[in-house]
């Protein structure tokens, strides 16, 4: 069954979006890659932004299904879930970089100051998503006797930050594999915060003759 011709705007709006960028996007282009008249789009939305602030309801529905029905969440260790996430963003850089880059974060960079009403929406999506991590990390806190002046709501955040920005050295590199990178670096940084012995063994440090 094909999707009704809002469906389409909406995901025309998150692929036109992280191709050509918030500003750069017109409502022609939306309609273009929705296939469906101007008049359409009107019937069900009054702009661009008014599309936008759906889109972005849109995207966070499709998100939160997506990482809701994902394997990490099914391994007993909450830091063995922690580890189990990133390789699981991982495994999400895969196509061209529109396919796996950001669509609240790309209207963030972008619109920040100009479209308060958008971006506070795009920032709760980015939000609602790190407090998904945060009952594993007070878990892995206590199982792993970690007593820190930072809270689990902090590293949580701290986790989106270096994702948004593994997706914009994407961009400037034109592939995953500097995103791919970040994420490993987190992946070792969360191992050697709970399990610092086990960081030591995996990564030695150099000897000194």
């Amino acid at each position: 069954m094909q999707p009704d011709s809002k469906a389409r705007l909406l995901d025309a709006a998150l692929k036109v979006v992280r191709t050509k960028g918030y500003t750069a996007t017109r409502i022609e282009d939306l309609c273009a890659e929705a296939g469906v008249t101007k008049g359409s789009f009107f019937h069900h939305f009054k702009s661009k932004d008014d599309l936008m602030l759906a889109a972005v309801a849109h995207w966070d529905a499709v998100t939160g299904g997506l990482f809701a029905r994902a394997p990490y969440h099914d391994l007993a260790d909450p830091l063995d879930r922690l580890l189990a996430y990133l390789e699981f963003r991982k495994e999400l850089l895969a196509g061209d970089l529109p396919d796996f880059t950001c669509f609240a974060g790309m209207i963030i960079q972008e619109a920040y100051e100009t479209r308060p009403e958008i971006v506070a929406a795009c920032a709760g999506n980015i939000a609602g998503h790190a407090r998904t991590l945060e009952a594993d990390i007070r878990e892995a806190m206590r199982k792993y006797d970690v007593n820190a002046d930072w809270s689990a709501e902090s590293l949580a955040l701290h986790t989106q930050a270096v994702l948004q920005g593994a997706f914009v050295l994407a961009k400037a590199k034109g592939g995953a594999s500097i995103a791919a990178d970040s994420i490993d670096h987190l992946h070792r940084y969360l191992t050697l915060l709970f399990r610092s012995d086990r960081g030591k063994r995996t990564n030695p440090a150099p000897k000194v003759n």
